[in-house]
This record gives C-alpha cells, sequence and structure tokens, in this order.
C-alpha cells in the first residue's frame, strides 16, 4: 500500500472515530426532585386531657406523646409530636406552666433565643406577632434558608400558661428540595394556632 492511500486511509479513520465520539457526547440532565403527592386538607380537634389547650390538627398527622424529647426527660406531661409520617416531619410541642421558676419573660427570651440559633445558616427570620381574642398571644418565627426548622412559634395567655412549638424535618436541610413541603405544613401550623384556645 503505498503512503497516500495509507495517508487516505488514516484520515478516513479518524474521521469515523471523531464522529462516534461526537455523537455519544454526554449532556448531563438538570437535577430534579420527585414529585410530591400531597394529601388534602382536612383537620381534626386535639382534645387530650393532659394539656390545656384544644387546637386543629391535619387527618393524615398523629399525635406522639412520649416520656423523652430530644433525648432529656419531658418536663411536663403536655409534651409531644404532631408527625408527619408522609414527609418525615414533626412539629414539636412542648408546654410550661407560668410560675416563679419560668416566669413569661424568661420563656419568651428561650423561644427567641431557640429561634435565633438558626441564624447561622438561616438567610432571616421573619419574627411575628401573634395576637387573638380569647387570651392567646405570642411570636411565629419564619425562618428562611437552610436551617433545621424552617417555623417556630409560642402561644401564651401571658399568666399562667406557654405553649412552644417547632416544624422539623428528619432529613438534611436542603431548602431546595424541602421549600414546598415546608410551605404546604407551614399552612397547617397557621391552622393549629388560628383554631388554638385555652381551656377555661
Amino acid at each position: 500500500m503505498n503512503t497516500h492511500l495509507k495517508y487516505l486511509l488514516g484520515l478516513a479513520v479518524a474521521g469515523i472515530t471523531f464522529q462516534s465520539c461526537e455523537e455519544s457526547t454526554f449532556t448531563p440532565k438538570p437535577r430534579g426532585f420527585p414529585k410530591i403527592e400531597y394529601p388534602e386538607k382536612a383537620y381534626q380537634v386535639f382534645d387530650k386531657n393532659y394539656c390545656n389547650f384544644d387546637f386543629e390538627y391535619p387527618m393524615y398527622a398523629e399525635i406522639i406523646k412520649d416520656s423523652m424529647f430530644f433525648d432529656e426527660q419531658a418536663k411536663d406531661e403536655c409534651w409531644f409530636d404532631i408527625f408527619v409520617k408522609q414527609f418525615n416531619a414533626r412539629i414539636h410541642c412542648s408546654y410550661y406552666p407560668i410560675d416563679s421558676k419560668n416566669t413569661l419573660e424568661k420563656l419568651h427570651n428561650d423561644a427567641f433565643t431557640l429561634a435565633g440559633k438558626h441564624n447561622i445558616k438561616a438567610d432571616y427570620i421573619d419574627e411575628i406577632r401573634i395576637a387573638k381574642p380569647n387570651h392567646v398571644s405570642g411570636f411565629l418565627f419564619n425562618i428562611e434558608g437552610a436551617a433545621a426548622s424552617p417555623f417556630q412559634f409560642y402561644l401564651t395567655d401571658s399568666s399562667k400558661h406557654f405553649m412552644r412549638g417547632s416544624l422539623y424535618f428528619r432529613a438534611e436541610a436542603r431548602p431546595d428540595s424541602l421549600q414546598p413541603v415546608a410551605e404546604f405544613l407551614k399552612q397547617d401550623v397557621m391552622h393549629l394556632i388560628n383554631t388554638f384556645e385555652w381551656h377555661k
């Protein structure tokens, strides 16, 4: 085979090889998230005799009362979780009677301190005052960003009772994937607050 023919054959093989490589070029797809099926909004009454209040919580959630709370002994019988299994989410609820040890000022400051601990990863924290009839007042903390708890609140009658709640996911705090679910569950927290009443 003469040199000229070898040269042409080499060009043809190189062209075929280059073309086949070009056709199999991999283009990464943008990251996608699984489609979330949201349950229909429907509520039931929380009227447990171990608490001094009532409210409405989702039909797709369950109340889990435990003697342990974040690996410590529950400080009152009225400590419980509102567990939403579908999203592996919990609204941790803790109750404190207002007394000489747990004054309203101390409990108020503790709630702001606990919400403020999320400032490290949060983009910002929106503090919203709650004022309802029937002696229900408090604060709502809307925490935006990669914080472990996107929503916290406390409710009090300012004299005897103080109840604090915080929404947590048992998952890595990734705002891009958790945000839609967090917004869905924030509606349930708002419904809890709007239907909350102290026992007379």
